[in-house]
């Protein structure tokens, strides 16, 4: 049976800035599968998924590699395999399944039940599928994690009142600003999270609204959208000071806006507040902006007590959602264990061993009380040998008993397979019911 694990980090083991280490761009994913398989001799299956509250491996293969995907995901980081391990997970088998089925189904996020990660998960697996990371068996597991969350999703209530992070920043800003309409905000870059930003935002028609990203045309593509201004990166330090909020997300790995850039607009905007949430992992705006007076800086993590709001109304569908979930995970597992043709041959060796040492530990105990009873330890040895012997033929005496004459010579000649090897060829005659030994 193929080995099956994930390794990873999120939000509930590990704080931003440690996740910003290991934080992967869409488009980087599949280079980044390339490195980790040919840097692992057996290359595995691989699957990477990365957000802002999680970086996780998934993977497949005849063994588990987990201490040299552990040492691979280190170096990337930039940090020791214990430093990793302080804050990271590793789950195996039937662990790791209901871990991803779990993470579809939006009950492993900041925000219970909340869908975007659903689409972020198959875009993992696109893209592992484009390095050619993504065999049978990980094909297997996300297809059914997608529709293990299809049936969560539509089965249970487990994503009514869910408040996504657009929307905790909307209502954060609102306890900010008296009026949103009087208010000009700022979005920096133009991927998925700041256009669900923008239209959370535009529902409540504020002042002004504009977008700063890197290509001018994808930023004009989402301004057109809400009739917003557009602008170049490189024009927030001359602007910043324009805006009441800053709302920004993007693949940057080094900060956008520093603390020098804040503190001119600040002095430019006569020190009037500005509201910021940073959406980004790694981050787009240095950390020691929050320090600022009249600066009210947001990370995701920050907005983890917000997105909260309404998780008890939900907590009912829960239960029925990991129900689902058991059901899938099973059914995984099941197909898993049929894949491998030496499954049925482990399961009974394991039983085997299993049923030979009950049988060891009742004898010995046996003789313990022979002895204990005042018996000689020739005795208790004899008793013991005895009853090995019994337990160990009986059920081959049982059969050879049983069925009719075809089905008892067949039962012999195993047997004698089992029993008999040093006798010769043909000695597995079975012998009359009369003579056996009962």
């Amino acid at each position: 049976m193929a080995a099956v694990w994930a390794l990873g980090i999120n939000h509930q083991t590990a704080p931003l800035d440690v996740r910003g280490r290991f934080a992967f761009a869409l488009d980087q994913v599949p280079e980044a599968l390339r490195r980790f398989r040919a840097a692992l001799a057996r290359q595995p299956e691989a699957a990477l998924l990365s957000t802002c509250n999680r970086t996780e491996l998934y993977c497949a293969a005849d063994e588990p590699l987990i201490e040299p995907a552990i040492d691979w995901l280190a170096q990337t980081g930039g940090v020791s395999a214990d430093t990793l391990m302080q804050h990271a997970y590793v789950l195996r088998e039937d662990a790791a399944a209901r871990h991803a089925f779990r993470v579809a189904s939006g009950l492993d996020s900041m925000v219970l039940g909340e869908a975007q990660i659903l689409g972020q998960l198959k875009d993992a697996v696109r893209a592992a599928d484009a390095a050619g990371a993504l065999g049978t068996t990980l094909h297997q597991l996300f297809q059914r994690s997608f529709a293990v969350a299809k049936q969560v999703r539509t089965s249970t209530d487990i994503g009514a009142h869910s408040i996504s992070m657009a929307a905790a920043a909307v209502r954060l800003a609102s306890q900010l600003f008296e009026d949103l309409r009087d208010i000009r905000i700022l979005f920096v870059g133009a991927g998925e999270m700041i256009e669900l930003a923008a239209t959370h935002f535009a529902a409540r028609q504020p002042r002004a609204m504009a977008v700063a990203n890197r290509t001018l045309e994808r930023g004009e593509k989402l301004a057109a959208r809400f009739g917003a201004e557009v602008m170049r990166l490189s024009d927030l330090p001359a602007r910043l000071h324009e805006f009441d909020a800053v709302i920004s997300c993007t693949a940057s790995t080094l900060p956008l806006i520093g603390l020098g850039m804040v503190e001119s607009a600040l002095k430019r905007r006569r020190h009037r507040p500005i509201f910021m949430v940073d959406l980004a992992v790694p981050r787009d705006i240095e950390a020691e902006v929050k320090a600022l007076d009249d600066v009210y800086l947001y990370t995701v993590d920050d907005l983890a007590a917000v997105v909260q709001a309404g998780k008890d109304h939900r907590q009912a569908a829960v239960a029925q959602a990991e129900a689902i979930i058991d059901a899938g995970v099973q059914s995984f597992m099941h197909w898993l264990r049929q894949r491998d043709p030496h499954a049925g041959v482990v399961g009974l060796i394991r039983d085997l061993q299993a049923q030979s040492e009950a049988w060891q530990q009742a004898e010995l105990a046996r003789a313990r009380r022979l002895l204990a009873k005042g018996a000689s330890p020739e005795e208790a040895l004899q008793a013991l040998a005895r009853g090995l012997t019994h337990k160990m033929l009986h059920g081959a005496l049982a059969e050879l008993h049983s069925g009719d004459e075809a089905s008892r010579r067949h039962t012999a000649d195993v047997v004698a397979r089992l029993f008999l090897r040093g006798r010769p060829q043909g000695a597995a005659t079975p012998p009359e019911p009369s003579a056996m030994p009962r």
